[in-house]
């Protein structure tokens, strides 16, 4: 990886409901052992602009704060982007957390395989009382064809093969992909299944996230699930997928140098 900033870029949007859980995401991160030569930076943006950020987080030089107008968790994400500055951008909602030696595996995925252009791992869903649960239908771990996740999704009620809320991809791919799909939820998605239709990914059958299950996360409000909105988020992604592998019949030239 010469010449290149050895840098993790973590990317984190955040809303008014989740900033109290930000201070354990953090904590995550400070906790992470990089392989040596290695760094992360934590790009925060908010949705919205309410100042709330600037008390919510210690002042560590390896945290970005930003902030622009409410447009969503994928649009304050994309917006995040215009402040990266490593090779490597990892997601990590506001309300979950790595677990340790998370961001180590991913390098260390990317190392092995260059050939792919994202990485993916088992989560742990952590639940209010602090205990955890697994899902016991993971894949076996290592490379991940180009177009299998797709296939899954579409074969299993829009229900992928592996979670993107662990996602780490390459800078390159995530700008060739235009980032995060300005849709109110199923962002993250979006771009999983955008970036599999182009590229092999790897899955690390290792824990690398828990994933907070709590009353005010997006996913668990009725609205998420409304029949006419949950369908036409479906459609959109499958047909960007869908064109995607079709316009790059030769799959997305992953970068050999991050």
């Amino acid at each position: 990886m010469e010449n290149l900033t050895q840098l993790v870029s973590v990317i984190t949007p955040v809303h008014a409901p989740s900033i109290e859980h930000l201070s354990g995401a953090y904590e995550s991160l400070a906790k992470q052992e990089m392989p040596a030569g290695w760094d992360w930076e934590w790009l925060v943006q908010e949705d919205g602009r309410t100042d709330a950020l600037v008390d919510a987080l210690p002042g560590d030089p390896r945290i970005s704060l930003g902030a622009g107008r409410p447009g969503g968790p994928g649009v304050a994400r994309t917006l995040a982007l215009s402040r990266v500055s490593g090779q490597l951008i990892k997601v990590l909602d506001a309300d979950d957390q790595l677990t340790p030696g998370a961001l180590a595996r991913d390098i260390a995925a990317f190392d092995a395989h260059p050939q792919i252009g994202w990485t993916t791992s088992r989560v742990l869903d952590l639940l209010h009382d602090g205990s955890t649960a697994g899902w016991d239908k993971d894949p076996a771990g290592g490379v991940i064809d180009r177009g299998s996740v797709l296939s899954f999704w579409k074969a299993n009620d829009y229900r992928a093969s592996v979670h993107p809320a662990t996602l780490c991809l390459r800078r390159d791919l995530v700008f060739a992909l235009g980032g995060w799909m300005a849709l109110p939820a199923s962002e993250d998605t979006g771009l999983l299944l955008a970036a599999n239709a182009v590229t092999a990914g790897y899955f690390t059958r290792e824990y690398g996230l828990l994933y907070r299950k709590w009353p005010g996360q997006v996913t668990s409000q009725a609205a998420h699930r409304e029949p006419a909105e949950y369908q036409a988020r479906m459609r959109i992604i499958e047909a960007r997928a869908n064109a995607l592998a079709s316009m790059i019949p030769n799959g997305f030239g992953a970068s050999t140098t991050a």
